[in-house]
This record gives structure tokens, sequence and C-alpha cells, in this order.
């Protein structure tokens, strides 16, 4: 992994001023990063992106310069550090906005036109520019100015509702899903303005909301909003494990889990995975209403879990497969990371970084043949290209050191 790269890049040609932190906005501009964008990260002198204190850290080792989130989320980047309320700050930015396609920020709405780098004073410094603004509920609205979280989101966005045991508390869903999808899609919203400028000659800001990002997730948010309209009616939560019929949902095996959706219309597909046992084979199992009788439930699954306790979760897998079942294993991030599937296909990275060693890093989202994704940089240390941005703007040796002193950078 170096800084040279040999075959030609999708986004070689765009330049990123990126004003953004913690997930949303650096998922966005890593991906445009990733497939050859030149994004410049600015970032507070006094400690920099917040994610740098979010773990995991290597060894447990709590870092500003290690963490994993950050080391993730802003590869391929160079970073300076900016005191943006400063005059001289200021400054270097408008310098700097004029040599850019794009800019994108993540503060509260109304932070940037403080600031005096609102999108209209961005377009009177350059009349092609792209701003991409992602906030919780978007630049305009009652809600603009509110506070959010994932968990929040998850919640106002409908999906909750229906997540977690039936008459208890509902549940979120783990990680930070909503945070990332916000980023991709504020990438390809990014991305189309990119083309308007140049094609159309358009200038124009970006409003992304990633509470609506959230809203028009098809993550069963689409689907049960569409099924409102129709009935009028909310869906409620099923128990878990229930999948309308038998076997259906998530089962232990020999080393783990695994999951198999084989029921009702598939039960035949169930019968071939274990070997076509004959008395699996009798009309009674085929009749109207056996999937939902718990009688023959209970009797298919004396002989179900031995069968499926005796086996590995690949080895359950692999039989799946070749009956042509609905099924995969739960994997560990281990077994996943051990994969030789994913390794094949490069869905990994290995990357050197100063502070951090060398770690595997999820790799490219999709490929491309062409203009394929590589990793030219690491993530940066907190204002490693202080000096080699700010000479290219012209500024000596002296001045950066008092800079620095003044707290500017």
């Amino acid at each position: 992994m170096t800084d040279n790269q040999t075959s030609p890049q999708a986004l070689s040609d765009i330049r990123v001023l990126d004003f953004t932190h913690y997930i949303s906005g650096p998922c966005c501009t890593k991906m445009l990063a990733d497939y050859g964008a030149e994004v410049l990260k600015v970032e507070r002198p006094d400690g920099g992106d917040m994610a740098r204190g979010s773990g995991p850290f290597p060894d447990d080792d709590p870092h500003h310069e290690k963490s994993g989130l950050f080391l993730h989320l802003n590869t391929n980047k160079r970073g300076i550090t900016l005191n943006l309320r400063s005059a001289e700050g200021q400054q270097i930015i408008r310098q700097l906005v004029r040599e850019v396609d794009v800019v994108v920020e993540s503060f509260r709405p109304g932070v940037m036109a403080r600031l005096g780098l609102d999108y209209d004073s961005l377009r009177d410094m350059n009349p092609r520019i792209v701003m991409t603004s992602i906030s919780n509920f978007g630049q305009s609205g009652p809600y603009r100015d509110y506070k959010g979280s994932e968990i929040a989101f998850y919640g106002m966005g409908g999906e909750m509702f229906t997540t977690g045991v039936d008459e208890r508390e509902p549940l979120r869903m783990g990680g930070d899903v909503i945070q990332f999808q916000a980023g991709a899609t504020a990438a390809v919203a990014t991305m189309g303005a990119v083309f308007a400028a140049r094609l159309q000659n358009i200038s124009q800001q970006v409003d992304v909301s990633i509470m609506e990002t959230q809203i028009g997730s098809i993550d069963r948010r689409m689907p049960l909003l569409i099924a409102y309209q129709y009935t009028g009616e909310t869906s409620g939560r099923e128990p878990l494990n229930s999948a309308g019929g038998y076997p259906g949902g998530f089962y232990p095996c020999l080393d783990g889990y695994v999951e198999i959706t084989g029921g009702r219309v598939y039960f035949p597909r169930i019968v071939k995975m274990l070997g076509e046992p004959e008395f699996l084979k009798e009309p009674r199992w085929y009749q109207p209403g056996a999937q939902q009788d718990d009688d023959l439930k209970a009797e298919f699954e004396e002989f179900f879990y031995p069968w499926i306790l005796s086996r590995t979760k690949q080895e359950v897998w692999m039989a799946a497969q070749e009956a042509r079942v609905l099924s995969g294993p739960l994997n560990t991030i281990e077994d996943l990371q051990n994969d030789s599937n994913f390794i094949d296909r490069g869905a990994f990275a290995e990357i050197e970084h100063p502070a951090a060693g060398t770690l595997q890093y999820p790799g490219r989202p999709f490929i491309m043949e062409k203009t394929p994704w590589s990793i030219r940089r690491p993530a940066p240390l907190l204002g490693q290209h202080n000096r080699e941005v700010l000479t290219g703007l012209g500024y000596s040796d002296d001045e950066i050191v008092f800079l620095r002193q003044q707290g500017v950078i």
C-alpha cells in the first residue's frame, strides 16, 4: 500500500474539502476517497474528530490515533487541523474552497453560516461548488435544530415498533446502521450534484437528513409504509423463531447457530436436506394446516434437533444449499474474516498505519473493473498534512510555526 496509484480511478479528478465528523459524514467522504477523490479532512486542533475517541482500539489501548472507527472511515484522506473560528483559519479555508469541487459538512444547521461558510458564501468564492450538508433532520423544518441519535432515529423511523418480544419494550437493532446508511446516501447524492455541476453548469447545496434516509430505508420500513397506505394498519411483532412454519428461524448446531427458512411450501426441500427419511414422506406432513400443527412440529423436532446438533454450521449450510433451502451460518467476526471466499474476492484490505500498526480492514463495497478501488494511504494522523497543505498555499515555515503557536492549526 502506497500513495502511488498505477490504475486510474473513477473519481480521481474530484477534489473534496471535508468538514465532517463521527460516522455519517466521514462515511460519505470515505466512499469518494476510496474511489479516487482527493479528500482533505479538516479537524479541530484540540482533539480532532470525536470518532478518534471511539473504539475498538488495538490491544484495548485507547489512543486518539488508534480508533478502529476513525481508521476505517478516513482511509485515503489527507488531514489538517484548523480553528475555524479564527480569522486566519477562515482565510485558509477560503483559499482551499477556491481549489475544490465539493465541500461536505456535518455540523448542526446554521454553524457554517455563523462561520461565514454557508452555501451562498462558498458559491461566491467558487461558482461551481457543490456543498453537501448532512444533519439530523435537514437544513429546514421545525426539527432542524433538534439533536438525534441512532436509537432515536430507529425509533422515529417506525421499524423499532415491530422489533423485540411481543408485550415487552421495543428493541433497537445493534450497530450504527442508520449513520452508515446516511453516509452512503450522501455519497450518491454528492456525485449526482457533481454531474449536474459539470454537465449542466449547476451549482447547488445537497441537503441530507439522516432521519429521512431512515424513513426511506428498504430495511422493512418501506414495505410497512406502503402496507399502511393500503390497510391503515400498523404491523405488530412476531415471536422469535417464527417464520410461519417449521423449521424456520435460528437453530443451534455443533459449533454455533444457523438460520433456516424451510417451512410451508419449502418443506419438501427440508425433507431432501435431511436425507429424505421415510416418515417425512407420509401424506400427513403435506395436508393443509400441517405447518401449523403443534403435534407434528414436536414430532418433526424430535428428528430435526439430533440431526442439526450433530453437524457444524458449514455442514448444515452445505446440506441446505444442495437441497435449495434458504439458509446461512451465523458467523462470528473470526469466521467472516477467515472465510476463503471473501478473502479470495478481496473483501478485506491490510493497511499499515504509523500509530496503529498493520491491521485488516473492511475492503471495497463493490468492484469496478477498469477504475478500481484501492488504498492509497491510511487514515491521517491528527494534523499530519498541515505543512504540506499550507506550503502549497504559499505559507512559509515561520508562518506555519506562528499559526501553530496561535492555536490556528
